[in-house]
């Protein structure tokens, strides 16, 4: 049995709990993913069975499309939703309301310039907690050691980000963009441009090269007798 799955991630499972599932399944050692996303993130995750884990890179290459929910005026150690929160709203960006309290709000036509400055080759640092390996240990476990790694800004790009709804304090935003491209990073360094700090709340990857979410399948509705009919050829 050889070829690709396109499953639809639920959040929770991590990618590698996706490949141990379809080895269940499947009976098949020789299984892997093209692109990990994180345990809290949704979406395209693209399963590799038999021959087809030659062709990771290939997939590893294509473009990628991630629909995210931001939380504007707080930020969070791992830049998203699972981290230790800590608010970082700028008392500059106040207004006086009705009830003599505060309200903090950012309008969408500065986001929207703000987001344009992102658009293109930038340099962008990974998140501590991420799987990057420093001196052959991940960075993840160090900052769980309460080690702080230093990574290196890496370039990556960014093809278009869009405005899907705002309504402070969350902005959901469409970004389309290349490989090694964290949203978390992205989440964060939008936050930092705009003043309030934000961290990722939810993610979904809509799509992967030409495979698309709405072409997907839920890991859920698989089994023997399912799962052989969703195998596409991984001769894209």
């Amino acid at each position: 049995m050889d070829g690709i799955l396109i499953i639809n991630k639920s959040a929770g499972p991590t990618s590698h709990d996706v490949v141990d599932c379809i080895r269940k399944i499947t009976g098949i050692r020789k299984v892997g993913h093209a692109g990990t996303l994180d345990p809290f993130a949704e979406g395209v995750l693209i399963i590799l069975i038999g021959k087809a884990t030659k062709s990771q890179s290939k997939f590893m290459e294509m473009d990628k499309t991630y629909i995210g929910t931001l939380k504007l005026g707080e930020t969070t150690d791992t830049y998203d939703t699972t981290g230790v929160k800590s608010k970082t709203q700028n008392p500059r960006l106040r207004s006086p309301s009705f009830g003599g309290q505060a309200k903090f709000k950012i309008n969408e036509n500065k986001i929207q310039k703000t987001l344009k400055t992102f658009i293109g080759e930038i340099k962008q640092i990974p998140p501590i907690y991420s799987a990057i390996k420093i001196k052959g240990e991940t960075a993840y476990k160090l900052a769980r050691r309460g080690i702080k790694p230093k990574l290196k800004p890496r370039k990556v790009k960014i093809y278009n980000i869009k405005i899907l709804n705002y309504k402070w304090p969350r902005l959901k935003i469409e970004v389309k963009c290349g490989k090694g491209t964290y949203i978390r990073s992205l989440a964060h360094d939008i936050g930092k441009k705009l003043g309030c700090g934000a961290y990722l709340e939810k993610l979904i990857r809509t799509k992967i090269g030409k495979f698309n979410i709405k072409n997907s399948i839920k890991l859920e509705r698989l089994n023997s007798q399912s799962l052989p009919k969703k195998i596409l050829s991984d001769n894209i």
